[in-house]
């Protein structure tokens, strides 16, 4: 079993959507390339609906880290990138993300805004890093 700490450092503010810091160890890490809102056939998931998108990427990620032998659990950093992001976006995505990484602590984390993903539908990419044994 990897060793994965979440630390809290002093002077940081605790924010319950993510970890500042997160350690890890194990044999293997795992890269997830950017995950999008798409289906096993292509075709897009929740188009226009980003709640719906964040789902479907966080179930792709979930495929990914099986294929790798690995869980939510094993998440250690995850990069979000958020078509036309404002703040108040956050609350839809975290609502979707949170209830993937419930009764765990969440990964170290990143959201980025930017203009545009590789297809105009997508409005929500997030790429992973795992550590698993």
């Amino acid at each position: 079993m990897p060793k994965i700490e979440h630390l809290r450092p002093s002077g940081l503010h605790h924010n319950p959507a993510y970890s500042h810091v997160v350690t890890a160890s194990g044999a293997r890490t795992i890269y997830i390339s950017g995950q999008v809102s798409v289906d096993e056939e292509g075709r897009a998931v929740g188009e226009g609906d980003l709640a719906a998108q964040t789902t479907q990427v966080m179930q792709n990620l979930g495929m990914a880290l099986k294929a790798a032998g690995a869980s939510y659990a094993n998440i250690v950093k995850i990069t979000t990138f958020v078509v036309g992001y404002k703040p108040e976006l956050r609350p839809i995505i975290g609502k979707a993300r949170g209830a993937f990484f419930q009764g765990m602590e969440p990964p170290a984390s990143t959201l980025v805004g930017v203009s545009a993903l590789a297809a105009p539908e997508w409005l929500i990419e997030i790429e992973a890093v795992a550590v698993a044994d």
